[in-house]
């Protein structure tokens, strides 16, 4: 069974941290590109907060840089997402996204998707 599932988040203080896990069944992650995703509260659409693609360049989103780091472990079919220096506006559902896309942030062109990660930031 093909399946992402996701786990990690939880409800932070701003400045903390928190790493994300993405792990992989069914398929071998490495030989995908990886797309970490967010929708906030009352947004209609995700938005790509970093991506890693198979050549192993990396991608963050501006709100994001210097904060995120998105990693893999092959060994264990898995992908993280540190994310450090939490503010409030990181709150927000997460996902990890499987696929080749041709155009990193566009949503419909990956494979597969995890069931999303609760992140809040809030003292």
């Amino acid at each position: 069974q093909v399946q992402l599932v996701e786990s990690g988040g939880d409800l932070v203080q701003p400045g903390g941290s928190l790493r994300l896990s993405c792990a992989a069944s069914g398929f071998t992650l490495g030989t995908y590109a990886i797309g970490w995703f967010r929708q906030a509260p009352g947004k209609e659409h995700k938005e790509v907060s970093c991506f890693s693609s198979t050549d192993g360049s990396t991608y963050y989103a501006d709100s994001v840089k210097g904060r995120f780091t998105c990693s893999r472990d092959n060994a264990k079919n898995t992908v993280y997402l540190q994310m450090n220096n939490l503010k409030p506006e990181d709150t927000a559902v997460y996902y990890c996204a499987a696929g080749f896309p041709t155009v990193y942030a566009l949503i419909e062109e990956y494979d597969y998707w995890g069931q999303g990660t609760q992140v809040t930031v809030s003292s």
